[in-house]
Formats: structure tokens, sequence, C-alpha cells
């Protein structure tokens, strides 16, 4: 008599993050400092409930723009994580698009209609219109240079594009479906959108993202988006990891 085996399917083991650690991932802030400086002391207070795990924020970008305090922002992020924790900062699109501004005035239009405003404002660098002349372009330029303080052109300078964390690569806005995460344009983890989220591709890992705003954090198979919205919505979105547990902690 032949006996025949009974192939059970398995699932494919839930994602996870190592033993011993938990990550905060924070998504877009856009100059809301009230937002964050809230957010902040909910990861702290979080965080003290565990105090023998090793404890990391990795933000995911878009410090700036929109909201009326980028500069408040960045000086915050450049002070250093809460007590206890070590910190990861991404750069976003809106990063790029600033840190280009102070290197090629015709980046300038594009980034004011976006955003570039408000950011220069909270500067205290008079905003030109995004349809101005060349030279007064140029002087805002000049002036932002002049106003920018050393310790946050070396954050926004030291601004990684990724990162990976067990099953977990965080990226501000997202990967290239097909290409190795080895191999991954920066152009694409800063300004994907449609392409990576309509995918139902196994990337791999489990890609955490801003950049795209959903009133509620997605969760997908293949993907975890973070972007509520804050600078419209006031609620500025955390996503908590620890081993194969997902939980959110919001404003």
């Amino acid at each position: 008599m032949f006996s025949f085996a009974r192939w059970q399917r398995t699932e494919p083991a839930p994602a996870a993050v190592p033993r011993g650690l938990r990550v905060y991932a924070i998504g877009d802030v856009h100059g809301r400092l009230d937002l964050l400086d809230h957010l902040l002391d909910l990861v702290e207070a979080d965080g003290a409930a565990a105090p023998e795990l090793v404890k990391y924020i990795v933000y995911l970008g878009d410090y700036v723009d929109r909201g009326p305090h980028s500069r408040g922002v960045i000086e915050r992020l450049a002070e250093g994580p809460p007590p206890g924790f070590g910190a990861i900062h991404l750069k976003g699109n809106h990063e790029a698009s600033m840190l280009a501004f102070l290197e090629d005035i015709r980046v300038g239009p594009n980034w004011l209609t976006f955003g570039g405003t408000a950011t220069l404002a909270s500067y205290h660098v008079p905003p030109p219109h995004a349809d101005s002349p060349p030279e007064d372009l140029a002087q805002a330029q000049e002036q932002f240079r002049l106003r920018l303080p050393p310790a946050h052109r070396g954050l926004l300078d030291s601004l990684r594009t990724s990162v990976t964390i067990g099953d977990y690569l965080f990226a501000h806005a997202g990967i290239r479906p097909g290409v190795p995460l080895e191999r991954q344009r920066e152009d694409d983890l800063l300004w994907i959108r449609d392409d990576f989220l309509r995918s139902a591709a196994d990337h791999g890992k489990v890609v955490v993202h801003g950049h795209t705003i959903s009133p509620e954090p997605e969760l997908r198979a293949n993907r975890i988006g973070i972007d509520t919205g804050a600078f419209a919505t006031n609620r500025l979105t955390c996503l908590v990891l620890e081993g194969t547990e997902r939980r959110f902690l919001s404003t």
C-alpha cells in the first residue's frame, strides 16, 4: 500500500524586527512642531514602560514646508532624540527640494509652489512669488543660506534615503517594484507614488513609508503607509514595531 503525505499550505512568517528592539516610525511632519512635540511625549511615555528594550525613532522625512514651523521642527530634530532613544532621519522629497534650492534658483518656483514659502518664512526670509524674476529668487537663496544654522544644514546633509531593520524597509515615498532593494534610485525612494502604491508584489521587505496622505494608516501585505496629513488634519501618526507586533500612536 502506498501512503501519501498530506501537504499543508503554510502562511509566510509575519514580518518582525529583531528581538529586544522597538521601532517608532513617524510620518510626515510638515512644519507642525506642536504635533511633533506632542507625539514625542507619547513616544517617550510609551518607551518608559519598556526600559529593557533598545528603542529607535525612524523619521520618514518631509519635516519642512506647508506648516508654519519648519525651522522649529529641524531645530527639534537637531537637538537629538528623547533620552534612551536612538534616531534615524530619512530624507523626504521636500527636504530634497529645499536643499536643491540652496544650490540652484531654478528649483525655486516649483519648491515655492508646493510649500517652500512657509519654510522660508519660518527662517525669517521674505518668500518671493513663484513667478518672481531670477534676481528675487537669488536674493532669497542668499538670505536662506545665511539664516540656516550650521546644525540645521548638518542634519539636512546627513539625511538617509532608506534604512532596513529586520523584515522592514523604511523610505519616504516607497520603492520601485521589481528593482532589487539595494539598487533603488533616490528619485523613487523620495517621489514614487502610483507604481508602488498599486503594486501587490512581494518586495522582499515590508515597506514603511509616508509621502501619500490617507485618512488612516494603510496596512497592506507589502507596505504600511503612515502619512495622515498632519499639516492639515492635526493628526501625526507613529507606527510602533516590536517583534511581530504592530500598533499606532497618534496626536
